[in-house]
């Protein structure tokens, strides 16, 4: 039996099941402290029968991923209070005593489409908008990792022409990808979130413009077949759609790829992260 954690920022999901594509029990906890969230994670997983033979966890970030590292498994300097330097995967793989396979969340929601897609051609890309912003990358069937792993919620997108002023929410780095175009960003603009805004409202122009800009930069800088956006601000009507006009605008007939650049919603809907954790379970069997 594997176990699966999608670790979020406002919420863990949990699941057990005997593969990835086969959930059978599931369970929602909100995050709160590292002690309270961690210990109910674990008792809830081992309350489900026992048997189990390997733990995933899709963690938000920043996270070590660096096996050579005494640090591995770890939350590093994230802003979630009282979660950084946060043992997450060693703690949960001795309290279980299951090996642990560890990710970002949005590598393992780019795994988990990446296979829901048959493979994909030319890789993808998986950009996740809600409470924050963040990315991960599947090339070759494996998810990405440089010195560290990507954090492309904090590209620089163009300014849009009506957008010059807002300083932007992100407190490290102001108007990055994060600053201007996640949920709270919205929010803090416009005072609602982007599908509580009427049709005709600019946010809808100016939030589609900035996610295409950085859909065209993870097109023009990895050629990626596909990018998939979730989270919850992707939810919006007709965003998805007016982001891949845009952004195929902006391409102008120039990438090699051209029309075969797609930017869709995720295959597994919200089960992409739940279900790339599960995989990453998977994997820690064979490592």
């Amino acid at each position: 039996m594997l176990a699966g954690i999608e670790a979020g920022g406002t919420k863990f999901v949990l699941a057990v099941g005997p593969s990835p594509g086969r959930i059978i029990a599931r369970h929602t906890i909100p995050t709160r402290t590292p002690e309270t969230t961690l210990t109910e994670a674990a008792e809830w997983l081992a309350g489900q029968g026992g048997g189990l033979t390997a733990l995933g966890i899709g963690s938000f970030g920043p996270v070590e991923l660096d096996r050579r590292s005494p640090k591995w498994g770890f939350i590093t300097n994230t802003p979630k209070p009282g979660w950084a330097d946060c043992d997450i995967a060693g703690w949960l793989g001795q309290t279980l005593g299951v090996p642990v396979g560890f990710d970002t969340d949005v590598n393992a929601a780019a795994l988990a489409e990446h296979v829901a897609a048959g493979g994909g051609e030319g890789g993808l890309a998986y950009l996740t908008i809600g409470t924050g912003i963040g990315g991960g990358l599947v090339v070759d069937g494996k998810p990405v990792h440089g010195i560290a792993h990507p954090e492309m919620g904090h590209l620089y997108p163009r300014r849009h022409a009506d957008d010059r002023h807002f300083p932007g929410i992100c407190p490290v780095h102001g108007d990055c990808l994060e600053g201007l175009a996640s949920g709270p960003a919205i929010a803090a603009r416009w005072g609602a979130s982007l599908s509580e805004l009427p049709a005709d409202h600019p946010a809808h122009a100016i939030i589609a413009e900035t996610i295409a800009q950085a859909c065209h930069t993870l097109f023009a800088s990895l050629a990626v077949g596909e990018v998939v956006l979730g989270g919850g601000v992707s939810n919006t009507p007709g965003l998805v759609e007016r982001i891949a006009a845009r952004a195929l605008e902006l391409d102008a007939g120039y990438f090699p790829g051209g029309a075969r650049h797609a930017i869709i919603r995720p295959r597994l809907g919200s089960d992409s992260g739940i279900t790339g954790a599960l995989m990453l379970a998977e994997a820690a069997l064979g490592a």
